[in-house]
């Protein structure tokens, strides 16, 4: 019972969760596939430093990149599985570029016993296994939930008893509520969200705008130059 508490605990903070195009305020140029404004913000200082110090994050591709690129996700938003080939074919496609996943399991149950089960795999997969993990989740149709991810999980030849020894723990679940409430406190009202350089991005804007964000980044330091 106390489990489910804690986890029912974590669920109630999706309330400052909305649709991504329900979001409008855009304060850098940055625009969609289609060419409209994609919501966006810069972080104050001491959100950036308490998003840059988070525990619960899986860094992959290029651990040693010039750009890093942030993607906060719940495993059962619909835009965040539409986005995972977008960030698969980004990370895979840019040898410099540092992409780090931010479980951000706000809007369900299943999202936060799925996401347990995952952050537990990160800690026994290298990066670029994680990466063919991750893609593995999305496979498929319906909810993801912890089953969905165990099996996941298995299917990369990890053993059961030994992921979720580590998803049930609660070092794991303080994990996911830190990272609820960072982001929620800095204003991550859409999933999935990207913070690069400074400046949040709420929504996926798509894979070539990703591009030329991080194109930016490289050539002037900001996300439009």
């Amino acid at each position: 019972m106390r489990y489910l508490l804690a986890i029912m605990a974590l669920f109630a903070l999706s309330g400052a969760i909305v649709a991504a195009e329900e979001l409008s305020a855009a304060q850098y140029a940055i625009k969609d596939g289609d060419g409209d404004p994609v919501a966006n913000f810069r972080l104050r200082p001491e959100e950036a430093a308490r998003i840059a110090a988070l525990r619960g994050v899986i860094p992959v591709g290029n651990l040693k990149g010039d750009v890093t690129l942030l993607q906060f996700y719940d495993l059962n938003c619909p835009y965040c599985r539409e986005a995972a080939v977008d960030i698969d074919a980004l990370v895979r496609g840019d040898a410099g570029l540092k992409l780090v996943f931010v479980p951000y399991a706000v809007l369900s149950v299943q999202s936060v016993e799925g996401a347990m089960v995952e952050l537990a795999v990160a800690r026994l997969l290298s990066p670029d296994r994680f990466l063919d993990f991750h893609r593995r989740i999305y496979a498929g149709r319906g909810i993801i939930d912890a089953a969905r991810v165990m099996a996941a999980a298995k299917d990369m030849g990890l053993g059961e008893d030994k992921v979720a020894a580590i998803a049930r723990s609660e070092a794991t679940l303080d994990i996911l509520r830190e990272n609820a409430t960072v982001g929620g406190h800095a204003g991550l009202r859409a999933t999935p969200a990207y913070v690069i350089g400074g400046v949040a991005v709420l929504g996926h804007p798509g894979l070539e705008p990703l591009r030329r964000i991080v194109a930016a980044m490289r050539a002037c330091g900001r996300v439009v130059c």
